[in-house]
């Protein structure tokens, strides 16, 4: 069985062995350690070694009094704080004041009682026990307070520093509330591309600014995504002017408000350019098409003649290499048409399930060339829309279901009311290969594709996906995806019931 743990350490220090023992025995019986010395010089080195809780020290010793030993303790920062209880025989008020000038802290005069010395020392070891904690936790908040100040240093100057970069910087920056979409902080910058004063837009929302054509759409985006990067979007400026932007944004929290940090870059003079070199390109490049997909299609009638076998191979990589790039350029134009508001949507009441069908029936034969089972659950119900674009939108979707899913595997289309019956929501479920998480956001931009061999493999333009979205977003509508590498994808359609 261990033996129980001492109360305290007890060092006592009198030249008299019997004054000793007296005492060591008396504290040994209840429960303290206890170490005894005869001389000053002794009992000083012991402490400094192993310093003990509580000293009891006599004050006629020889070569050195008890009042010589304790200034020599209070002189060392090792012994220092030790409590100092003077023993003695002698009972002179100016004896006991000279104890308490050399650092003591309680005189006993003898002969004592075992129970008074017992008392005083539990009292003044229970003091320096909570001194001790007093100390430490002192110490502990001292520490607290130099951290928290640290802190508040670094975040001063990381917002001093975040104030400077926001006011300088040439691009737009702006903070809008979420869900609201108020804004509450520009910069320079912002001001100066949409023409607006800081009075005029501090407080106001975005669409209450009318900042674009699509400010509602935006707002749904910023409502529902954590982050986006390169979002393009056409800024509408307080003269009227349309400036085009790419736009990115993450979620922050401001003085416990959910906010969005809205970071834009002006593009306006590419897109100009880019414009015009995509519409120049595209029709340069359809009259000589035209006349090649006619010749190609000469030459595979026979009325040339007849070719080999060879001839026929190349023949057919020719032709199919032309109708590819057909397709891209008639996905570039009809693109930059519905972007540019050339195309205007021809809505007029549409039952939903007939526009499922039409959609399910013109690729079953390439579902049935690539053994995919298609699942269709029309819903009936009328839309006021455009049934061409919607069918065109169900297609695409439709055909890259198809395109990258596995044989023997079923692509699933179906549609349901949202919960509040105002909107119907369309879904393209496939078990292919799925979207990498990084590029679920940038699916839907132009030339945007999964893996850059798909062109060459699947024939596809990386055009498809966009198209679709200008076509759902000009109908007051939203597309996204859900996706699991290896597992499949799911693409959302949603449409509002306002007829």
């Amino acid at each position: 069985m261990p033996e129980p743990t001492p109360k305290a350490d007890i060092l006592v220090i009198d030249d008299t062995p019997e004054n000793l023992n007296l005492l060591s025995t008396l504290l040994i019986e209840h429960g303290y350690k206890v170490r005894s010395v005869t001389k000053g010089s002794t009992g000083i080195r012991g402490a400094q070694v192993m310093p003990p809780d509580l000293i009891l020290l006599d004050v006629n010793m020889p070569q050195m009094s008890g009042y010589e030993v304790c200034q020599h303790l209070k002189a060392d920062d090792r012994t220092r704080d030790i409590p100092i209880i003077f023993i003695s025989a002698l009972e002179a008020v100016s004896d006991k004041v000279k104890a308490f000038q050399a650092g003591g802290v309680d005189y006993i005069t003898k002969p004592f009682q075992i129970e008074e010395v017992l008392a005083r020392i539990e009292t003044h070891l229970t003091l320096r026990r909570l001194q001790n904690q007093l100390q430490s936790q002192n110490e502990q908040l001292q520490q607290e307070i130099r951290e928290r100040l640290r802190v508040e240093d670094e975040r001063k100057h990381a917002e001093e520093k975040f104030a400077t970069i926001f006011q300088q910087s040439p691009n737009p920056i702006a903070i809008v509330t979420v869900p609201e979409g108020q804004l509450i902080e520009v910069n320079p910058s912002f001001l100066s591309i949409s023409g607006y004063t800081r009075d005029q837009v501090i407080g106001s929302s975005i669409t209450k600014l009318h900042l674009g054509h699509d400010s509602a759409t935006f707002l749904r985006r910023l409502q529902t995504t954590e982050t986006f990067h390169n979002l393009e979007f056409e800024l509408l400026t307080h003269s009227g002017n349309v400036k085009s932007i790419l736009l990115s944004f993450d979620r922050i929290e401001l003085n416990g408000t959910t906010c969005a940090l809205l970071i834009a870059n002006d593009i306006t003079e590419r897109k100009r350019l880019e414009n015009e070199f995509i519409s120049l390109v595209s029709h340069e490049l359809r009259t000589p098409l035209t006349s090649m997909m006619g010749a190609l299609d000469l030459l595979s009638s026979g009325q040339l003649g007849s070719l080999t076998e060879q001839g026929q191979q190349v023949l057919s990589i020719g032709i199919k290499n032309a109708e590819r790039l057909i397709r891209l350029i008639n996905d570039i134009l009809d693109l930059e048409r519905i972007r540019s508001g050339k195309i205007t949507m021809n809505r007029r009441s549409c039952n939903l399930a007939d526009l499922m069908t039409q959609a399910t029936e013109e690729m079953q034969a390439m579902a049935d060339r690539s053994e995919i089972q298609l699942s269709t659950e029309p819903m009936s119900i009328l839309l006021n829309a455009d049934p061409d674009r919607i069918v065109q939108t169900l297609t695409n979707l439709l055909s890259n279901a198809i395109k990258f899913s596995s044989a023997q595997t079923t692509v699933q289309m179906r549609a349901c009311s949202s919960d509040h019956a105002s909107s119907v929501c369309i879904s393209v479920c496939d078990q292919g290969r799925g979207i990498p998480s990084h590029q679920i956001q940038t699916i839907f931009e132009r030339f945007q594709q999964v893996d850059a061999s798909d062109a060459r493999q699947k024939g596809g333009t990386g055009l498809g996906l966009a198209i679709c979205r200008n076509i759902i977003e000009q109908h007051g509508g939203r597309i996204w995806v859900e996706s699991t590498e290896n597992q499949g994808s799911t693409f959302y359609i949603e449409l509002p019931l306002n007829i």
